[in-house]
């Protein structure tokens, strides 16, 4: 069964400095039937204007994933890590017993555009953990590049629970398959571009859930750079 969730559908909150939209509900967006799907709790589309950026602030208990589309990302944190990540780049901070940190757009002429998306994890009360993961365009080309998982599986980094994130690049003849085994559901997220999931045509922003599906297949993509979650 496919289940569509159309950007248009999505929250939206524009701060000045912050415009974002939100797939399932968070902070003054709230929509019963949109809480998340399975442990896959936020998907935020934030552009963060030149300058700008989330000052230090505080999380606990939350696998949190950062996927940049355009611009940069400074982050800090409390456990003493700092970078900036630019497209390409992913980052992975479980959040565990509490973490504080802040992320800027470092640049002064142009916006950056990211997903931050939030995992439930299966255990609480961790020490907190900060990765980042550089994924050259050449591996997620015409193909579905696994980038966090619970067993590294792949290359990948490790988030605290049995969640997997595929990333994948495609345009024209490119197409791949990802087979979901039994019980297992899947959310596909078109961050920009078109792509056909299964047979469905979307668009930057849509999405679509896939319960008892044997496979996510994606095909005719237009410049589509698709994030695919394989949740239990």
């Amino acid at each position: 069964m496919l289940t569509l969730r159309r950007s248009h559908e999505r929250g939206h909150a524009n701060h000045g400095w912050l415009d974002s939209y939100h797939t399932f509900s968070f902070a003054n967006y709230y929509d019963p039937a949109h809480m998340g799907f399975g442990p896959l709790r936020v998907i935020n589309d934030d552009r963060i204007a030149p300058g700008r950026g989330f000052g230090t602030h505080g999380h606990r208990d939350m696998e949190i994933i950062t996927y940049v589309l355009e611009g940069a990302v400074a982050h800090k944190d409390s456990m003493g890590s700092g970078s900036t990540i630019r497209p390409g780049d992913v980052q992975r901070m479980s959040a565990g017993r509490g973490v504080m940190h802040s992320e800027f757009n470092p640049l002064d002429d142009r916006h950056t555009h990211l997903l931050q998306i939030w995992i439930e994890p299966d255990v609480t009360g961790i020490a907190p953990e900060y990765e980042e993961q550089r994924v050259p365009e050449s591996e997620k080309r015409g193909r579905l590049r696994q980038v966090v998982s619970p067993d590294g599986a792949d290359g990948s980094m490790r988030i605290h629970q049995d969640a997997r994130l595929y990333v994948g690049l495609f345009d024209g003849g490119e197409q791949a398959e990802l087979s979901l085994a039994p019980g297992r559901r899947a959310w596909v997220h078109i961050a920009r571009g078109q792509a056909t999931v299964n047979g469905v045509e979307l668009s930057a922003g849509d999405a679509v859930a896939l319960t008892d599906e044997a496979a996510v297949r994606i095909s005719d993509g237009r410049q589509a750079d698709v994030l695919v979650f394989d949740l239990p």
